[in-house]
């Protein structure tokens, strides 16, 4: 289920990006090693993709259910600033966020996978759910992209509230000369 019709006038106000973690970042996987320690595995094009919503001059943020010591390093990895982890109710941290950050809900994209992410999706000003995602998050999202959590959705959700921003092409001008 791909949604294709989204308000695009939508995507023009878009400040800060607002991203789960399991699902979205990743493929949902979870691995523990004999010691109980956690690792995930992240998707490089959606670290890149993060680095070039950065450089266009905007926030990311990572707001998930769970709270794992790897997330912390790939934020500071991707520079992302603000890191709000162990939500099991999202809305209320993300209304924090929003609060400390000086921003409006009509600012912010999120991306989600789950029926936990439904909440903040309604409040975000523009929410797309992973290929990936559950079917309730899917009808309610703005947006379904094309690719799975962990495989590439964040960078194509990046590239096209950039590219309706004007501000892509600007940034692959690095790139291709």
């Amino acid at each position: 289920m791909f949604k294709q019709e989204y308000d695009k006038e939508k995507l023009k106000n878009i400040r800060l990006l607002v991203l789960d973690v399991d699902g979205v970042l990743t493929d949902g996987s979870i691995i523990l090693n004999d010691y109980g320690v956690e690792s995930k595995a992240f998707n490089v094009h959606d670290g890149h993709g993060i680095k070039l919503w950065h450089r266009a001059g905007h926030q990311s943020a990572i707001l998930s259910g769970r709270a794992v010591n790897v997330t912390n390093l790939r934020a500071a990895q991707l520079d992302i600033q603000h890191v709000y982890q162990g939500c099991k109710e999202k809305l209320p941290a993300f209304k924090e966020m929003l609060e400390t950050l000086h921003i409006s809900p009509e600012q912010v994209a999120w991306v989600g996978d789950d029926v936990v992410d439904i909440p903040v999706a309604r409040q975000a000003g523009f929410s797309a759910a992973v290929d990936n995602a559950v079917d309730e998050l899917k009808l309610c999202a703005d947006y379904v992209s094309k690719r799975q959590g962990g495989g590439g959705a964040v960078r194509e959700i990046v590239k096209l509230i950039l590219e309706h921003q004007d501000k892509w092409q600007k940034l692959m001008d690095r790139y291709l000369g």
